[in-house]
């Protein structure tokens, strides 16, 4: 009950909806009927908590206030709901606090022209890092000189059956390989992915053992790969092995132009599709990207692996495990004013 001016009553309700039936309010109390209903209700009680925990559960407020009615429908989180833990929640690395409150645990930032470590938080722990995965399928790909414009086919084999993620690219979509690493880069699109790495000699898992080994020679000791999607929580690596990672794929021009396009239309089997980055950021005046590649899934949080222009200085940025649709580009962002109040543009 809340004190309102003028004497107003209000009367403040919370009801929350039932999941099923009518009352039984009302009925004959004969003793034949006492039984049935005596036993109904008990089936019906069972069955609406089933029914509660399925479906989201619903709070009616009603408020009077000087003669008007109003009401207001609010869900109410179940007792049985569990957040979602990442992997670094459970190894308790968003406990760990730094000087620009970032929402990402795992934060490196790395001068590409000297190695300078400028930050570092947890840099040195494995952890999923989702679609990132995407920047050393490209790296791969293109070392491998793989003909660009050879035609793969989208086959069942290509389908998530990981995570159960969808696609625009059907089974028995025609496309260049070209095609299928520009959107798997700049979209993230993980059946073009899952098709990169099937369509390698040897197929995928010759594919995933170049992969683990380009980590090695890259000295990603803390890096292992399962699969060329990124849709596995066991795909693994260190913030500070990603910043290797992009430092070498920085040098190849074609994952530089494929991760950091706004937008491209591409042709699967005659029909045309529009596809955008995952990373608005590359569309930005206020930013110099230079490569990018972001990844969720559940277990890793949001990831950012990014190389920019920062007055003048060529950097390297890794965030993962951020909580938040925008929070792994607002960290980059907030390491952007950080960096440039560390080294203030040159007078005259």
């Amino acid at each position: 009950m809340f004190k309102l001016a003028l004497g107003a009553i209000v009367s403040l309700l919370f009801i929350l909806t039932p999941a099923s039936a009518a009352s039984t309010e009302g009925r004959p109390q004969a003793t034949s009927v006492k039984k049935q209903i005596v036993k109904k209700p008990a089936r019906r009680k069972v069955q609406a908590s089933a029914v509660a925990t399925e479906r989201p559960r619903i709070a009616k407020r009603i408020t009077v206030v000087r003669g008007k009615r109003s009401v207001i429908y609010r869900p109410v989180r179940s007792a049985n709901f569990i957040p979602i833990r990442t992997a670094g929640d459970a190894a308790g690395l968003n406990l760990t606090r730094d000087p620009l409150a970032l929402a990402s645990s795992v934060a490196f930032v790395l001068d590409q022209s000297n190695s300078e470590v400028l930050f570092e938080k947890n840099a040195n722990v494995a952890l999923p890092i989702a679609s990132i995965t995407k920047l050393m399928t490209g790296l791969v790909v293109v070392q491998a000189q793989q003909d660009m414009n050879e035609m793969l086919t989208i086959t069942e084999d290509d389908v998530d059956r990981e995570k159960h993620t969808g696609s625009r690219l059907r089974v028995g979509a025609r496309m260049t390989r070209g095609n299928l690493l520009h959107i798997a880069l700049m979209s993230s699109e993980n059946r073009a992915a899952a098709a990169l790495g099937r369509n390698y000699p040897g197929g995928i898992s010759a594919f995933v053992a170049a992969m683990n080994a380009k980590a090695r020679l890259l000295g990603m000791n803390d890096t292992r790969y399962v699969d060329s999607s990124g849709l596995s929580s066991r795909n693994i690596a260190s913030a500070r092995d990603l910043a290797k990672l992009a430092v070498v794929a920085h040098q190849e021009p074609l994952l530089r132009e494929y991760s950091t396009d706004p937008k491209s239309v591409v042709d699967a089997s005659g029909r045309m599709m529009h596809y955008s980055n995952t990373n608005y950021l590359v569309a930005s005046p206020d930013w110099e990207i230079g490569l990018q590649k972001t990844g969720f899934i559940n277990e890793a949080g949001r990831c950012l692996v990014m190389q920019a222009m920062i007055q003048g200085r060529a950097v390297i940025m890794v965030f993962l495990d951020s909580k938040g649709k925008q929070s792994r580009t607002a960290d980059a962002g907030r390491m952007r004013r950080w960096l440039e109040a560390l080294r203030p543009p040159a007078v005259g």
